[in-house]
């Protein structure tokens, strides 16, 4: 079972799944998009930018080159999900014919309203560039947890069960726990939205709210992502295991959380652009927040903790009247 694999994307995300791989005895090409970035991390045998005092071992290699996935049967997308199309639209036509694609990224395109798997699909297809099988590998998972190797769970989907088995023998590892699925798109929005949800609990946490308040926007936020996932044909079942509730929970409460730590200093009184300037990775909840509730307005479905986020971000919404308005809503069953 030992493979080639291409981690695309040199994040710490990225390295910590391909650090994951090659620890599981796997040939590892880690991809990063700037030269002088593959430079540092070959000399240095470690991505001191994202993700510092883990070493790389000698089957993990770091390359600027695509055509490093021309002899892979396994390659993890892991760049942020804005950059997704264009990443992909360069590997495509050198992806041998039905290697499996992985999607670890979490986010909803802008304007085209595609998740992740979706992107690639399009892509390959306008291209005309052979079969893929794409996929998704999602659940609470905080990057530097995972290269600690603390014990940790995922769910991977393919449409095909046995391609995600195939996958999850990949990853699969004692103390990283990879469980299977069919359910793609519910695994993408459960994993995309949740970084929203994330944001909103933390503008509750920088407004100094208490517990009661976090727990209940973790609850009404699940019940806005399962009402979305149902629009779309997703299983209600999916938004309560790792992918949906686990990660949702991860990171709304994980002080390692980007997305918490963006809403964190929302709610303190700082301004998003401020906010994102200042960060070293991406926070992806801040594009979903606009992408996602385009997508809820498109399916006519409400969602009013994702609608109070985008209007914090985008429209500079003061972050209490927000909470007023949610509060304020007029009264309804739970269900």
């Amino acid at each position: 079972m030992k493979e080639k694999v291409a981690v695309i994307g040199a994040g710490s995300w990225g390295t910590a799944l391909a650090l994951l791989l090659a620890g599981r005895g796997h040939q590892v090409f880690l991809w990063s998009h700037r030269q002088e970035h593959c430079r540092e991390m070959a000399a240095e045998r470690e991505n001191r930018k994202y993700l510092p005092g883990h070493l790389f071992p000698e089957n993990l290699e770091v390359t600027d080159n695509t055509a490093v996935v021309r002899d892979t049967d396994l390659v993890v997308m892991a760049v942020p999900s804005h950059g997704m199309r264009e990443v992909f639209s360069g590997i495509a036509p050198e992806l041998r014919e039905g290697a499996r694609v992985v999607s670890a990224a979490k986010g909803i395109e802008e304007k085209t309203l595609l998740t992740m798997t979706a992107v690639m699909a399009e892509v390959m297809e306008k291209q005309g560039s052979g079969r893929a099988v794409f996929g998704v590998l999602s659940g609470p998972s905080f990057a530097k947890e995972v290269v600690e190797q603390v014990p940790t769970a995922v769910t991977v989907a393919f449409a095909g069960r046995g391609d995600a088995e195939w996958v999850q023998q990949r990853f699969h590892t004692e103390w990283f726990r990879v469980y299977t699925a069919t359910d793609v798109i519910g695994l993408e929005l459960g994993g995309a939205f949740k970084n929203i949800i994330a944001i909103a609990a933390g503008i509750s946490d920088g407004l100094g709210y208490g517990s009661n308040t976090r727990a209940a926007l973790i609850t009404r936020g699940l019940a806005e992502i399962a009402r979305l996932g149902a629009s779309l044909g997703a299983d209600p079942l999916t938004f309560s295991g790792l992918a949906g509730m686990g990660d949702l929970v991860l990171t709304c409460t994980g002080g390692l959380s980007r997305n918490r730590q963006v809403g964190l200093e929302l709610g303190r009184g700082r301004k998003i652009d401020e906010i994102v300037a200042g960060m070293n990775m991406v926070a992806e909840g801040v594009k979903t927040t606009r992408s996602g509730r385009d997508l809820a307005r498109r399916q006519g479905v409400e969602m009013p903790i994702v609608e109070q986020v985008f209007q914090v971000i985008y429209e500079d919404k003061p972050c209490r009247d927000a909470v007023l308005e949610l509060l304020s809503r007029e009264h309804k069953r739970e269900n």
